[in-house]
């Protein structure tokens, strides 16, 4: 599950990253399942984004948001600018 939420990430800026966790954590009901897809059942929410399958995400995105809070501190405390810093490489 946490494969799929980080490359759901993967290439987007922070604060619109920080947004899509939270809605999967709190809100949404469907993230979607690309590569390790096997048993995973079809919902309606996972076409809006372009997949057919997809699942509940809420304890992988509690976690892959912790690791981007962490992320930002370390790039307040080196004096980078937060909002232009994009994803490249997530696990």
């Amino acid at each position: 599950n946490i494969r799929e939420t980080a490359q759901a990430n993967k290439g987007v800026h922070i604060p619109k990253s920080t947004k899509y966790l939270k809605d999967v954590h709190f809100t949404e009901p469907c993230g979607p399942f690309r590569w390790y897809n096997g048993s995973v059942g079809r919902c309606a929410q996972a076409k809006q984004r372009g997949w057919m399958q997809g699942q509940r995400l809420k304890n992988s995105g509690e976690f892959l948001l912790h690791v981007i809070k962490n992320a930002e501190c370390n790039t307040e405390l080196q004096g980078l600018d937060v909002d232009s810093l994009v994803i490249e490489h997530i696990q």
